[in-house]
């Protein structure tokens, strides 16, 4: 039967076992999904279920240039972070009636394989991206943006995506230690292939002592623009991404939203590979990526650089659980606005 778009209706029933399975994850059992939503393994399922949003783990960290871990951030913010419910409150909205949410499972990323780790993950997201179903990417260490973010630049046409991007680094080397796919490197690496020009960038967030000035200036050459937590003391956090967004999106319709949890203070973000001192603080960054995919037309997010094994009482894989609701909330929300 088709729909009044001349699509298939969706179908979206589950056997009474997974559905009891899935179940068991507020209680401690059965499959751990992201929300204990539908796992899909299968692009065909993905036509069948026609969801608005699919949950992709990116598990890679081999280039991370400090504290490795990050290769265990999609298992842990499926598995150890508590589940909040799905209402709400801010919003007054039931978050999966308005919004079609499934779990397709993670990229194979072989240890010590960047090249092949990265193809994976790029084909896994182009499966989802390719259909116009926004992948929301669980890393994983900030390398693997530069093939997911490629993947949705593909799907939307290469400049037609811009890109916020929060961090305490700005992520634009050149190469560091020989590795041009490392994690300090992959938003060079998405200017370079046009994919998403520079001046489609905004960085939000950069604070410390790195990257040097060369690079900075290589920034400004491309027509990037970033502000940083001095930049957000000074002007106010809403202010500064009223810009960033301006920017983001002056010659672009879609919008990118990647966030490394190391953009958050590390009293709430403890458990990542390069903490930074004197970050943004998290209700402000929940708040803000939930406005963000409610104000904006959103085709990709990417949360990463969860190491939980660094993790405080799983302090930082909650928050990346509750960045993940946010997103999900603010584009539930837009959907019931738009009717």
């Amino acid at each position: 039967m088709a729909s009044a778009d001349g699509r298939d209706t969706p179908r979206r029933e589950l056997p009474d076992g997974l559905r009891e399975q899935l179940d068991l994850g507020y209680s401690f059992g059965g499959l751990s999904t992201f929300g204990q939503r539908p796992f899909l393994t299968e692009p065909s399922d993905l036509d069948t279920w026609q969801p608005d949003v699919a949950i992709v783990g990116a598990p890679f960290d081999n280039s991370t240039t400090n504290r490795p871990g990050a290769r265990f951030g999609p298992r842990a913010i499926r598995t150890q972070a508590y589940e909040p419910g799905t209402y709400h409150m801010d919003l007054g909205i039931e978050i999966f009636d308005w919004l079609e949410v499934v779990d397709f499972g993670d990229a194979y990323c072989p240890h010590g394989l960047t090249e092949l780790s990265h193809a994976n993950i790029k084909a896994r997201i182009a499966e989802v991206a390719n259909r116009h179903i926004v992948p929301l990417v669980l890393g994983g260490d900030h390398s693997i943006t530069w093939p997911s973010a490629t993947a949705v630049a593909a799907a939307h046409g290469y400049g037609n995506v811009g890109m916020v991007h929060f961090d305490a680094h700005a992520d634009t080397a050149d190469i560091i230690g020989g590795n041009l796919a490392s994690h300090g490197t992959p938003m060079r690496r998405l200017i370079e292939s046009g994919a998403i020009p520079g001046s489609h960038f905004v960085q939000v967030g950069l604070r410390g002592y790195w990257p040097p000035k060369d690079v900075f200036d290589w920034m400004a050459a491309q027509g990037m623009r970033w502000f940083t937590m001095h930049d957000i003391w000074e002007r106010g956090f809403q202010t500064v991404m009223r810009e960033a967004v301006d920017q983001a999106l002056a010659s672009a319709d879609k919008l990118y939203i990647s966030i490394d949890v190391d953009s958050l203070d590390p009293a709430y973000a403890p458990g990542t590979g390069t903490p930074e001192p004197g970050g943004i603080v998290a209700a402000d960054l929940l708040r803000m990526v939930r406005t963000l995919c409610l104000e904006h037309d959103v085709v990709g997010i990417d949360i990463v650089e969860v190491a939980p094994a660094y993790d405080v009482s799983e302090l930082t894989v909650n928050v990346a659980h509750r960045l993940a609701f946010e997103c999900l909330a603010g584009l539930a929300a837009r959907k019931r606005s738009s009717g």
